[in-house]
């Protein structure tokens, strides 16, 4: 299409919308009555995002420190993408570091290993914000299975309060991927596909000390 008529028509909606909002009043404040802080402890918000991450088909797995390597090692075996910046006590044997692989490559890869920015307990929801951690959007998207790694400490308990952790910490301009379960959708007859847009499996591990994951058995 002629960019000159995409620009004309362009000025044509905008034209009529200032028409018709034209002469109208302030509008109200929008009314923010709905929840914005969590009440839940620690050990209850861990338990309660464990809940709503296995409704969407996620594994999950609450480990020790001490654990992680092992735990690590046992659900992403073979060549496994990590972002530059993850920490070093977390990455597998066979780490692939991503250093601009292309789309091939990231899909010859078994999986992917990274951190998170937050995670939110009431959704069951990840969000990462392409920090040093968690690497840019393509790393998460393209390979089969995606793993990742969660520190109690960033589980808030609601989507305001995740909103607001990302404000303070400056995550809040960079581009965001919220990932609740693994990639999923269905088609007209309700058929649920899964990878279609993402991984088609997602691993978290919610890394606590050691009797804290002991009283969750």
């Amino acid at each position: 299409m002629n960019g000159g008529a995409v620009s004309a028509a362009r000025d044509a909606i905008l034209s009529a919308v200032r028409q018709a909002v034209a002469g109208g009043g302030t509008p109200e404040p929008v009314r923010r009555e709905y929840r914005r802080q969590g009440t839940r402890s620690r050990a209850e918000r861990v338990a309660r995002f464990c809940e709503r991450a296995g409704d969407y088909r996620a594994t999950v797995r609450r480990v020790a420190r001490t654990e992680l390597a092992a735990v690590i090692n046992e659900l992403a075996p073979g060549r496994i993408g990590i972002p530059p910046g993850l920490d070093e006590g977390w990455r597998p044997a066979d780490a692939v570091e991503d250093q601009g692989l292309t789309p091939e490559e990231l899909d010859a890869l078994d999986g992917v290993l990274t951190g998170c920015t937050l995670a939110i307990a009431e959704t069951g929801t990840l969000i990462l914000s392409g920090g040093p951690g968690e690497g840019r959007r393509a790393l998460t998207l393209v390979p089969d299975l995606h793993v990742c790694i969660v520190r109690s400490d960033q589980i808030v308990e609601t989507v305001p309060e995740a909103f607001d952790e990302l404000r303070r910490g400056g995550s809040y301009a960079r581009p965001l991927t919220f990932v609740s379960g693994p990639s999923a959708t269905s088609d007209i007859e309700l058929k649920r596909v899964e990878g279609v847009h993402g991984p088609r499996r997602l691993a978290i591990l919610i890394v606590e000390d050691e009797d804290a994951v002991a009283k969750a058995g």
